[in-house]
């Protein structure tokens, strides 16, 4: 979205960052409670936006990787070692996107596979 252009409400739709959940109704989406929400942000991993009022709203990208953490702890994983592990995993899918965003840019884009 350019400067200046007014947001309409069917725009925040398809945005992955747009901050649409709150604490309760994401801690429902992901089976866990508000505690391990706030457990995520203690640790670094998320940082929800606050509405006007003070409360925590999250964005879907933010519900993937509360996901994904929950997934590492269920398996036993300590809640400190799934979020650096989380982070990292986000991390590495970002820089292999720029990559091949760059790669694209300087060659063109590659041949796909056929199936």
């Amino acid at each position: 979205m350019t400067p200046g252009t007014i947001r309409k409400p069917s725009d925040s739709l398809d945005d992955d960052d747009y901050p649409a959940y709150t604490m309760g109704r994401a801690a429902d989406m992901l089976g866990t409670t508000p505690a391990f929400l706030r457990a995520l942000g203690e640790a670094g991993l998320i940082t929800p936006l606050r509405s006007d009022g003070g409360h925590r709203r999250y964005s879907r990208h933010q519900l993937r990787l509360a996901g994904r953490v929950r997934e590492l702890v269920d398996e036993g994983t300590a809640i400190e070692a799934a979020c650096r592990i989380v982070l990292l995993e986000d991390q590495l899918a970002e820089a292999r996107g720029i990559n091949e965003q760059l790669r694209e840019k300087a060659t063109g884009p590659l041949p796909t596979e056929p199936p």
